[in-house]
């Protein structure tokens, strides 16, 4: 996907979003809950895939974590 159609999909998405908004005042109650709880459900996969993969590769003081160095593994040695 090159990047200019990723960006217009991007400002597609942005678009409808925005339209959304627009209509929330207007819309049913039943529709303002689901478009709330799916918002929640996207800032939530977000917020925590930040926090894994900044916690998952480094310690929480931003050095690297040395358990999780690679160590070769070699076949044991048979007599």
């Amino acid at each position: 996907m090159s990047s200019e159609r990723f960006l217009k999909e991007v400002q597609a998405i942005g678009e409808k979003f925005l339209l959304k908004l627009q209509r929330l005042p207007k819309a049913d109650p039943v529709e303002i809950v689901s478009f709330f709880v799916v918002l929640l459900f996207i800032v939530t996969v977000l917020v925590l895939t930040i926090i894994g993969c900044s916690c998952c590769c480094c310690s929480c003081d931003g050095r690297p974590d040395p358990r999780h160095r690679k160590s070769q593994v070699r076949p044991a040695a048979h007599s």
